[in-house]
């Protein structure tokens, strides 16, 4: 098996050897559960229910809030307590579905599809609407839009991203090793949904598990290939997967997958989608890597989302005694999101919860650049960060715009690869941000004039 990769990327200590060989463990909670209504892209959901209300498990309990959005479903049984505002993963607070747990779990009956070959394309894309299914590798886009592309896409390959690059994280490297014939389920039926008859698998090298339990439940499907990546960050990276299981397709700057001819998705999210369509069951759990150096024991937990992640780790035995937590992450080092509080609850793209020490978590303090352009190597998306960065910090985002800041995929290699530890990720963060609310701006006020 030939090894597939990109151009640029780091390779950081990946950290997988507390987590790859935990076998997957379902735990349950026991307090209340808190279900933000925005937790993935797009709008946010809509309540349905009310205070005082009783739910069942799997029971919707907001419908989505337009086409680009999703809808929530209860993970346990229990009363709505409260419909208000909490912390959600990305440090905003926002409107949340707050349900007492009443621990009898009881469920809606559910019921399964048809056989995948009588499904129709559309009956498949609002199984996965109903479903609340969303991109479980951390974006958290709207599958059933991902999946509906423009008329004129001439999309003919379909990519599962297992490469699970990130260090740390070894939820999807368990999940292809204990289901793998859900994942390949999964991509079966994202391909009959776009009409596509090639699929790619590609996981690094460093799950040669994965690779053998894949390899050998696609057997029976030529159309579905297994490749291996090789071992870099950020390999699971859309434009940098589509670059290597295509043999060199480059996604223009700007544009979407689909201009390449691919859609990318998750292995976590085919997962879902096969076990929704076999047992009707919606998006309520997931795989998460509970990890790091400040937690006691690390495992790879079924969590139901909605879980407060104090709760979670508390399912891990807690933080290791006499050691000082610097951070907790959701996600992944390089692309998490570090915690304002462990009260939040997990959701749809908790992949992982990572607790570093306070020495682990510890940030050097930046000194001048040295203009050695070790950044501009590594940068898989042929950027220059330090000019970018330079620009920001300027607060010149014009510049920093000509110098296709919009492009950045916020990997954090420039800023790990920097021997001078500048801020280059955060910034550049800064300066997509500030770019984006101008044209928003731009866009409401010419709306506006149009509309006079």
């Amino acid at each position: 098996m030939g090894l597939l990769t990109f151009k640029g990327g780091i390779h950081p200590n990946d950290g997988k050897s507390l987590a790859k060989d935990k076998a997957i463990v379902t735990v349950m909670p026991k307090g209340d559960l808190i279900y933000p209504l925005s937790q993935h892209i797009g709008a946010p959901a809509s309540p349905i229910v009310s205070v005082g209300d009783h739910v069942l498990k799997g029971q919707k309990i907001a419908e989505a809030g337009g086409f680009v959005s999703a809808p929530i479903h209860a993970s346990v049984s229990g009363t709505v307590k409260a419909i208000e505002p909490h912390f959600n993963p990305t440090g905003s607070k926002v409107n949340c579905i707050v349900v007492e747990n009443d621990g009898e779990y009881q469920e809606v009956e559910y019921t399964p599809s048809k056989p995948l070959d009588e499904l129709t394309k559309e009956e498949i894309l609002n199984l996965i609407g109903e479903a609340g299914i969303v991109g479980m590798g951390g974006a958290t886009f709207p599958t059933h839009v991902k999946l509906s592309p423009p008329p004129d896409s001439n999309i003919d390959v379909i990519i599962l991203n297992g490469a699970e690059c990130e260090p740390y994280l070894t939820a999807d490297h368990r999940l292809m090793v204990e289901m793998p014939d859900d994942v390949v389920f999964g991509i079966r039926a994202v391909m009959r949904a776009l009409d596509v008859h090639k699929g790619y698998i590609g996981i690094e090298v460093n799950k040669p598990d994965a690779i053998e339990a894949v390899t050998k439940a696609a057997e029976p499907y030529p159309e579905v290939e297994v490749v291996g990546l090789e071992i870099k960050y950020p390999q699971g990276a859309e434009k940098q997967l589509i670059y290597a299981c295509t043999g060199g397709r480059e996604v223009p700057s700007g544009a979407l997958p689909a201009a390449a001819g691919a859609v990318v998705t998750n292995v976590g999210t085919a997962a879902q989608i096969a076990k929704s369509i076999k047992t009707g069951l919606p998006l309520i759990e997931r795989i998460t890597t509970i990890t790091g150096d400040a937690i006691k024991d690390p495992k790879n937990l079924i969590t139901k989302v909605g879980t407060p992640i104090c709760e979670i780790i508390d399912q891990c035995g807690g933080f290791k005694e006499g050691v000082n937590v610097g951070k907790v992450i959701l996600g992944g080092p390089m692309m998490g999101n570090t915690q304002y509080t462990t009260q939040a609850a997990s959701t749809k793209g908790t992949s992982g919860i990572l607790c570093l020490s306070e020495e682990k978590a510890r940030i050097p303090e930046p000194t001048a650049c040295l203009r050695c352009g070790r950044c501009t190597e590594v940068c898989p998306a042929f950027l220059q960060p330090l000019y970018i960065s330079a620009n920001s910090l300027k607060g010149d985002f014009d510049k920093a715009e000509e110098h296709r800041a919009l492009d950045c995929i916020e990997c954090g290699s420039c800023s790990f690869i920097c021997p001078a530890r500048r801020p280059l990720v955060e910034s550049i963060r800064n300066a997509k941000r500030q770019i984006q609310a101008k044209r928003r701006k731009a866009q409401a006020e010419a709306k506006a004039k149009a509309a006079k």
